[in-house]
């Protein structure tokens, strides 16, 4: 991997072309009744139900979603391909768009105070644009992998594809603390794409249809969200088409949509309880 100090310099060149247009021994005896460990309580289950379906960019590399003022924000990633885009909800319009230079693979986003701050993959720096101009405004570093970011009311919440979530200052971009993140004790790992839902984290887990429901405090996973089938099979084009990525929610009509990379389309959901 390179370092922050072999790429600072490439990247303060290359970032000039980011501008506005228009991405792992055995007890003596048996416990007695009274001694015996409870049983492990069940992690909820959660299917859905498609609200609504709205169209997508079949050729945007879905790493980062959010929704804000009546738009979709959204990243995608791939070498030469990366950029960050202002879209239509109801058309999948992009009405405003960054290009990242060429040799970042672009991942996770957020919004705060007025700055929309993104990760990169592997090259260990973040940027930061003007959320409404989308101009450059700075640049933060971090080790390791960039994978998702989201924030709550006071900091940055981001993801590095282990499991561990990370916490960021929201004015220096330092992390402050993380948390490890288990289901029934075990750690989850390949944690991707984030959304701040209703004081849980939630989390794609990359390569599947699941998202988890953490508690930011604990790490713990509160519930699942089993989206298998969510995309239909008449909409997947076989050698294109991807893993699900991009969670959305829209906190004031507490709408949240899903899609994901090269879909064709972007679903408002409402969870149901399964077990």
């Amino acid at each position: 991997m390179k370092r922050i100090s072999r790429v600072a310099g490439a990247w303060l060149a290359a970032w000039a072309l980011l501008a506005p247009g228009g991405a792992h021994a055995s007890p003596a005896s048996a416990p007695t009744q009274a001694q015996a460990p409870a049983k492990a309580k069940a992690i909820p289950v959660y299917g859905y139900q498609v609200v609504h379906a709205y169209p997508h960019d079949v050729n945007a590399f879905t790493e980062g979603l959010f929704y804000l003022n009546g738009y979709l924000y959204e990243s995608t990633g791939l070498d030469g391909h990366s950029s960050v885009r202002k879209v239509r909800l109801e058309t999948g319009q992009v009405v405003q768009r960054a290009t990242l230079p060429p040799d970042l693979f672009g991942e996770g986003i957020a919004a705060f105070d007025g700055r929309l701050m993104g990760l990169t993959w592997k090259n260990h720096l973040g940027y930061v644009l003007d959320l409404e101009s989308f101009d450059t405004a700075g640049q933060f570093g971090y080790p390791g992998e960039g994978w998702g970011l989201t924030h709550d009311d006071t900091e940055i919440v981001m993801s590095d594809g282990t499991p561990d979530i990370r916490f960021l200052d929201p004015k220096t971009l330092v992390e402050t603390h993380r948390i490890h993140v288990t289901a029934l004790g075990k750690p989850v790992d390949q944690i991707n794409e984030l959304e701040w839902v209703e004081g849980e984290i939630y989390a794609n887990l990359w390569q599947t249809d699941r998202i988890a429901r953490i508690a930011p405090k604990t790490g713990e996973v509160v519930g699942w969200i089993d989206l298998k089938g969510l995309l239909p099979k008449k909409d997947v084009i076989p050698g294109h088409t991807d893993v699900l990525n991009g969670i959305a929610y829209d906190a004031a009509t507490k709408r949240l949509f899903v899609t994901g990379k090269f879909w064709p389309k972007l679903f408002e959901i409402r969870l149901v309880r399964q077990h």
